[in-house]
């Protein structure tokens, strides 16, 4: 046997069981829901023919030819009864790219469609686009919306790291031919993890945004925006309201920006969101949830304090370490939601839970009253509360 045939035989053996590795939930939890034991995608997740020449003459030794670093950041949208992530790619060249993969459950068994995704550019050409959220919108199109990186052209000569950032636009029918539409135009500067709106509103497209100063930092970008639009084909803002703040000492401090698309309740909208604080080990990423207004998109309703996903154990390694991020996540008809999430710019995960749990976790959780002793009156009353019960128990069973 060759080296080429002894390696190909191993990679595809190895390929196979991870592909096709079961996935578990992890006991008992929080009760809000389930993570599992496995990533749904990784960087070896992507196919060997994507990575290597299989062609025993051109590539003897079974080199690879095209590095996959990670696997993150994923849009995700149910398709003829399909999972579907549109996940970001990243090669060792550093340059990122969407490609679909599918999974007959939602939590393993995730694999890519044959071709990644050909994202037609504008009149000036994207140097990086990442972090898709897939929407189906009511006007028929299921539309991507993502992040668009240029150079900065009034970057000092020699800065080769100043960038721009825009809003993509994009939008398809079948999740394979894609219509590359003119990027959002906003007031503010630079524009992040701006979100379609599932529905019209009073007859305009709604567009979460997160004003930027700059490329890195929010600046004086309040935190998540809202902001509307006669039309897709030229999408332009002309002013942004404040949804969700960004406010001193919480996990939201430094920034935060919209997941996916909101999930609509008879109680109101369902936010799943991002926040950033900063801390000696550098900027912290975690998931937080908010609810809002059935009618009144930028009233919040229900929001519990802290974080509801953070990276925990392995998840806090990686490219971008202590991080994790959201930009898509499913609903299903019998009510359960697969909350797809990305640890460290490195790798994909699944967590589930259910329409109801999360309705529960926002609107009965204690809101943060932003000082010390707030937290220690609402931990007061929880304890008092379960004191009572237990005593009252007692008392009866006595």
């Amino acid at each position: 046997m060759t080296i080429f045939e002894n390696r190909l035989s191993l990679l595809q053996q190895a390929h196979q069981a991870l592909v096709t590795l079961t996935n578990e939930k992890t006991e008992p939890g929080n009760g809000i829901y389930d993570r599992y034991r496995n990533p749904v995608l990784t960087a070896a997740h992507t196919p060997l023919f994507w990575r290597y020449d299989l062609n025993q003459h051109t590539n003897p030794y079974l080199m690879e030819r095209f590095g996959i670093n990670a696997t993150f950041n994923a849009g995700a949208i149910k398709w003829e009864g399909k999972y579907i992530l549109a996940v970001r790619v990243e090669g060792l060249d550093r340059k990122s790219f969407f490609a679909i993969a599918e999974s007959p459950n939602g939590i393993d068994n995730f694999k890519f469609w044959d071709y990644p995704i050909t994202m037609p550019e504008t009149e000036i050409p994207d140097g990086n686009i990442y972090d898709i959220r897939l929407v189906a919108h009511e006007d028929g199109w299921v539309y991507g919306l993502f992040c668009t990186e240029r150079k900065d052209p009034n970057a000092r000569k020699g800065d080769e790291s100043s960038a721009v950032a825009q809003c993509g636009i994009a939008r398809t029918k079948d999740l394979i031919n894609w219509e590359r539409l003119p990027d959002l135009k906003t007031p503010s500067p630079q524009q992040r993890n701006v979100v379609l709106h599932p529905e019209f509103v009073n007859g305009k497209y709604a567009l979460y945004t997160r004003p930027q100063d700059g490329f890195i930092e929010a600046g004086t970008g309040g935190g998540i925006g809202l902001g509307f639009t006669d039309s897709m084909e030229n999408a332009v803002v002309e002013k942004e309201y404040i949804v969700d703040e960004k406010r001193y000492h919480t996990v939201y401090e430094v920034k935060n920006g919209q997941g996916p698309a909101p999930l609509k309740t008879p109680y109101g909208w369902l936010h799943l969101a991002h926040g950033v604080r900063n801390t000696a080990a550098g900027l912290r990423y975690v998931l937080y949830m908010f609810m809002t207004d059935l009618n009144e998109l930028t009233k919040v309703i229900y929001k519990p304090a802290g974080y509801f996903i953070a990276p925990e154990g392995a998840e806090r390694v990686g490219d971008v370490s202590n991080v994790a991020f959201s930009n898509g996540w499913i609903l299903d008809e019998d009510g359960t939601v697969f909350i797809y999430y990305a640890s460290s710019d490195t790798r994909m995960h699944v967590a589930t839970s259910t329409i109801d749990k999360l309705l529960d976790y926002c609107m009965n959780t204690p809101d943060d009253g932003f000082r010390s002793a707030t937290s220690v009156e609402n931990l007061n009353s929880i304890i008092e509360k379960n004191l009572s019960y237990t005593q009252n128990k007692t008392l009866i069973n006595a």
